[in-house]
């Protein structure tokens, strides 16, 4: 029976271990498992999007009245403003605390999902044969086959991704694969994918998806080069010979997946209550003071409300004022300010003072550079709203000009993939790799690199 075993495994691992057909075979099995992590996860996502931003109107007809309609109609935010008074405290726990913890634990499922097949794969034995066959494509760049899974987590969460580096034997090996972890295309990244994409293709979703694709192959790339780099430079020295024991095949266990699941997810939403969090905090009150008077324009709107009988063309007028009061405010915040001082660094990649304000504030998450480009440029802060991609789409500079061209938007999409953007992966980066000067070497490198690499696109497109 045993030999039988071994005989059946052996024959399989001609295959999975092939160097052409095992590297199609892990093509094959990644790409079907994210287009499953992208097809279902998407469901429980737009779910918690609900839960703390609100749900649609059709959802909420029949809720009534009280904190749970608040809930309904505006989510967590929405209870909170229901419960606290007004004032700084309620913006604080609204748009702070829950607005920006919530941007960030929408991609749980994604994040749990992918953890899941991972498991999966690994109880199978097939995951040890992948990392097998990608020893060899991944040895030529000074990384071993140890480094596959690290890697391929990064693509749902560097934070994660980084974490699993400690089952890397060699020091200099799992250094280097903490540097170029966050180069793969996490789940925070996808938001701004889709608003870039959607500008620059709005009638054609093929060429928007292959876009999405070279996002990913540029994240990869940069990554594998820059491993190349780090290790025959600041982490030269010999690569370790791999010494993996494969498995038989087996029935993978459900219950392993999901304590392991479980256990992943868990230590996400751990450093989204406390690193992620005091992030957001502070990017808050950089975005909302010092408070600005309301601009004229918003005050003769408001007359105009409170002076209308119709009811319909009263809400309208206050919801323009409240659109301009808010566009107003970001633009005179401290975040606003520094949008404006910051802006002759990236004028070189086609950005004016507002794209500097979305770079600015999306150190706390790369997806709050979308909420934050639809406050600034039409005052809503709901960026999945058709009318406020469209404002976005159209929206101008102080000069009159487009702010989103071509040139620019492939500029974007260039410094997005490349740049890091999410402070808590760099304190993560920090303590995994045994020092402060682990994390700066890895701004340095990497916003350099999309610096560059941004620049040179948008002067070639321009």
């Amino acid at each position: 029976m045993d030999a039988g075993a071994d005989s059946f495994t052996d024959r399989v691992d001609r295959l999975t271990t092939h160097p052409v057909l095992g590297l199609l075979i892990f093509t094959v099995i990644m790409a079907a498992v994210f287009w499953v992590l992208f097809s279902v996860a998407k469901i429980p996502m737009d779910f918690l999007d609900h839960v703390f931003n609100g749900f649609p109107d059709k959802a909420v007809a029949w809720a009534g009245t009280g904190w749970f309609h608040s809930l309904l109609t505006g989510g967590m935010a929405g209870v909170v403003k229901a419960i606290v008074p007004a004032g700084v405290f309620q913006d604080c726990l609204a748009d702070g605390v829950v607005g920006g913890v919530g941007a960030t634990v929408v991609f749980l499922p994604q994040i749990c999902l992918l953890f899941f097949f991972i498991s999966i794969l690994e109880d199978t034995g097939y995951l040890a044969r992948a990392a097998f066959v990608m020893d060899r494509a991944l040895r030529p760049f000074g990384l071993p086959g140890h480094s596959f899974m690290p890697l391929l987590s990064s693509h749902a969460c560097a934070l994660p991704g980084i974490m699993s580096t400690r089952a890397i034997p060699d020091r200099r090996e799992r250094l280097a694969t903490i540097l170029v972890a966050p180069f793969m295309s996490c789940s925070a990244r996808l938001p701004v994918y889709a608003l870039v994409t959607t500008v620059l293709f709005q009638n054609s979703p093929a060429k928007a998806a292959l876009a999405f694709v070279g996002c990913y192959a540029l994240g990869i790339f940069a990554g594998i080069f820059s491993a190349l780099i780090v290790r025959r430079t600041i982490l030269k020295g010999p690569s370790r010979p791999m010494a993996l024991e494969l498995p038989t095949y087996k029935r993978p266990s459900l219950r392993t997946a999901l304590i392991t699941t479980y256990d992943r997810g868990l230590v996400f939403l751990k450093k989204a209550g406390t690193n992620i969090l005091a992030i957001c905090v502070i990017l808050w009150w950089l975005g909302a003071f010092p408070l600005a008077a309301p601009p004229a324009e918003a005050v003769t709107l408001r007359a105009q409300a409170a002076t209308q009988t119709d009811a319909a063309k009263a809400a309208d007028f206050q919801a323009q004022a409240d659109q301009l009061t808010a566009k107003h405010q970001k633009g005179k915040s401290f975040a606003g300010r520094m949008g404006r001082i910051v802006q002759p660094v990236f004028q070189p990649l086609g950005y004016d003072w507002q794209l500097s304000v979305g770079i600015l504030t999306s150190f706390a998450a790369r997806e709050v550079f979308v909420s934050t480009m639809a406050v600034v440029t039409s005052g809503e802060d709901d960026a999945e709203d058709q009318g406020v991609l469209s404002s976005l789409a159209s929206a101008t500079r102080d000069d009159g000009s487009p702010i989103f061209t071509t040139a620019t938007c492939w500029s974007l999409l260039v410094y997005y993939v490349l740049a890091m953007q999410c402070l808590p992966t760099l304190a993560v980066t920090a303590k995994e790799a045994g020092g402060v000067k682990w994390a700066v070497l890895q701004l340095v490198w990497m916003s350099g690199m999309a610096y560059i690499a941004a620049m040179i696109v948008y002067q070639v497109l321009r």
